[in-house]
């Protein structure tokens, strides 16, 4: 866990985070959750980036869940959400922005470039969450594309492992030249279906613009 400017940041493995902050708790793709963190139902909102089954995971969304949540989820994700019986769900598309439960909104593009993994015509997202006065820029899963250089983040979570997205190296060049955090990078995506912290460490080695913090997963 990582106390931030009050924001506590939980890596739960993959591209998965519980955020607490300003009474409210957060997720964001959570996916094979560990044992502690199963059976909380203690969401606030839910983000969900894209319909991949590692992201959209409808079995690790029913131990965050609870009639109070809100679901921000790509377009693409509604249908199967509300097939699945979950009541609310604001369906984003990249550019969109709204405010639910007192928390701005920013939803950012994330496409590969050179792999088919995530086309761009899927308009799968990164998100934008400010709370306590900090922009966090979650980015998903997405190649090095310029629609990043409008995050403009405090804290940047990006993935690195390669493979469906960028490798650490493209990763720490799309952070230093393009996403810019203010504050910290966190990286993500690795651990779980392909890359290591390995990946992470060679992160953190290429990043000059910002302090980097590896997470323990919990």
């Amino acid at each position: 866990m990582l106390d931030f400017n009050e924001i506590q940041f939980h890596w739960l493995g993959h591209d998965g985070f519980k955020i607490l902050a300003d009474g409210k708790t957060i997720y964001i793709d959570p996916y094979q959750l560990s044992k502690a963190q199963q059976n909380k139902n203690d969401a606030d909102i839910v983000f969900i980036s894209h319909n991949h089954f590692d992201h959209l995971s409808m079995d690790d969304l029913k131990h965050v869940m609870s009639k109070r949540t809100s679901i921000v989820a790509a377009k693409e994700c509604v249908d199967q959400l509300k097939s699945a019986g979950v009541a609310e769900v604001n369906g984003m598309l990249p550019g969109d922005r709204l405010a639910t439960q007192g928390m701005a909104i920013e939803a950012i593009a994330a496409y590969n470039t050179n792999k088919k993994f995530h086309p761009k015509a899927d308009n799968k997202l990164g998100f934008v969450v400010t709370i306590n006065n900090t922009r966090i820029y979650h980015a998903g899963d997405t190649d090095d594309i310029p629609e990043m250089m409008a995050a403009k983040p405090d804290v940047a979570l990006v993935p690195v492992s390669g493979t469906y997205v960028m490798t650490a190296e493209e990763a720490a060049r799309a952070l230093n030249e393009k996403i810019k955090p203010k504050k910290l990078a966190i990286p993500m995506h690795y651990g779980t279906i392909v890359g290591s912290k390995k990946d992470a460490e060679t992160f953190r080695q290429l990043v000059t613009v910002c302090p980097v913090h590896i997470l323990s997963r919990e």
